[in-house]
C-alpha cells in the first residue's frame, strides 16, 4: 500500500471516530413510560447517569451526565434559578477544603473552569448546578461534588430548551 493511500485511510478512520464521538453528544429521543412528569420537566436519574427532558407523555430527550461521587449525591426537587453562559466559578467550601490550593475564582472561558460553556444554577442555596465541562471524559461517571455535569454540546442544547423556573427532579 502506498504512503498516500495509508494516509488517506488513516484520515478517513480518524474522521469517522471524531464524527461518531460528536454524534454521542447529541441527545436521543427515547420512550419513557410510567413517568409522571409534565412536559418541560428535567429528570436526573443518578444511578443511570442520565438526564431526561420530558417532551410529552411517554417521550423524553436523554443526555449522558456525570453526577455526584460517593457521599456527594443527593435527591429531591428543585428549579432552575439562573442561566449563565461562560460563567466564572467559585469553588464551594467543601471543594476548597479538599483542594486548598484552588483559586477562589476561576474566570469564565478558562480551560481550568469546571463549568464549561454554560451553567444553570439550581434553587436551594446555590451549591449545585447543571453545567458543561472542559473534561468530557468525566461525563458518565460519579465525579462531582453534587452538580450535574454535561458535555458542552449537550448543555448548550438543553440550555436553549429550558428557562428559569424549570422544574428539576433528581432521583437515585
Amino acid at each position: 500500500m502506498s504512503m498516500k493511500k495509508a494516509m488517506a485511510m488513516a484520515a478517513a478512520i480518524g474522521a469517522g471516530i471524531l464524527l461518531s464521538s460528536a454524534a454521542e453528544a447529541r441527545p436521543e429521543i427515547v420512550g419513557l413510560h410510567g413517568a409522571e412528569y409534565s412536559p418541560g420537566t428535567i429528570v436526573v436519574r443518578t444511578g443511570e447517569r442520565r438526564l431526561y427532558l420530558i417532551l410529552d407523555d411517554g417521550h423524553a430527550m436523554r443526555y449522558p451526565v456525570g453526577v455526584g461521587k460517593n457521599g456527594k449525591q443527593w435527591a429531591g426537587e428543585t428549579r432552575i434559578e439562573g442561566k449563565y453562559l461562560h460563567p466564572a466559578w467559585s469553588p464551594p467550601a467543601d471543594v476548597k477544603h479538599d483542594k486548598p490550593n484552588m483559586p477562589d475564582v476561576i474566570p469564565g472561558g478558562s480551560p481550568r473552569n469546571p463549568m464549561g460553556v454554560a451553567a444553570m444554577t439550581l434553587s436551594g442555596g446555590g451549591e449545585y448546578a447543571i453545567h458543561g465541562t472542559n473534561m468530557p471524559g468525566s461525563v458518565g461517571g460519579f465525579v462531582s461534588y453534587g452538580c450535574i455535569r454535561m458535555l458542552n454540546d449537550a448543555i448548550t442544547d438543553l440550555y436553549s430548551r429550558v428557562s428559569v423556573g424549570t422544574r428539576v427532579v433528581v432521583t437515585r
